[in-house]
């Protein structure tokens, strides 16, 4: 049955659930997903900010937090991840690719999937349901995503508490709880992925256009 453990879902239930969260607070989700799937529930986090990470262990101190180290990160990335993982002394697992994703570096026709979706998938084994960091303003694949869905790749339910949230909301959210800030956020860099495939975004542009920019490529397969 793909990814995931056995489920009894009601589809109907799903988008009905879904729908009553539209203007509720993503606290709300959360506590939800957690009194829903407890234990075979987990949050795949990018780690760009810290927000996600804050609403989630104020739902449950000990989810596990999933971080994908594709072995193309920034330095600033992975010093970001160990500032939260200190200041949530955070249940993190470090989910890292096997090693045949040696022959597909970072920008190469199977380095996504070798070296995001395959751990990604390992890493959430067995679970019910996971949660994600997705926002509908992130991209234009993304501008229908539910909060509550079923991710039928891997067999399981898939909760995006922030998919209503827009840049300013994560901004006003970090700055009203006195978050840590990714160092590369002030530096130009809205939106944070691999190093190689990463770059400085100029103020009026599409914030989403310094990932993979002039390939045509705007996902990288986690949300497909």
């Amino acid at each position: 049955m793909g990814v995931g453990a056995e489920v009894d879902i009601d589809l109907d239930e799903l988008g009905a659930r879904s729908a009553a969260f539209e203007r509720a607070p993503a606290g709300k989700v959360l506590a939800w997903a957690v009194e829903r799937f407890g234990r075979d529930l987990a949050v795949a986090c990018s780690f760009q900010d810290a927000v996600l990470v804050d609403l989630a262990v104020a739902a449950d101190p000990q989810m596990e937090v999933i971080f994908l180290d594709t072995g193309a990160h920034f330095p600033e990335t992975l010093a970001y991840v160990e500032e939260i993982r200190s200041r949530y002394d955070l249940n993190l697992r470090v989910a890292n690719p096997e090693p045949e994703a040696e022959a597909w570096p970072c920008g190469t026709e199977r380095c996504c999937q070798l070296r995001k979706v395959a751990p990604l998938d390992g890493a959430l084994g067995g679970r019910r349901a996971w949660i994600t960091g997705l926002k509908r303003v992130d991209a234009p694949t993304r501008h229908d995503a539910p909060i509550v869905s079923w991710d039928g790749a891997r067999s399981m339910v898939k909760v995006n508490p922030l998919a209503t949230w827009t840049d300013d909301d994560i901004a006003r959210y970090t700055a009203d709880h006195g978050l840590p800030v990714h160092p590369l956020t002030t530096q130009g860099y809205p939106s944070i992925g691999c190093a190689p495939t990463t770059r400085p975004v100029p103020a009026g542009e599409d914030p989403r256009s310094g990932r993979w920019a002039g390939s045509g490529k705007n996902e990288c397969g986690l949300h497909a």
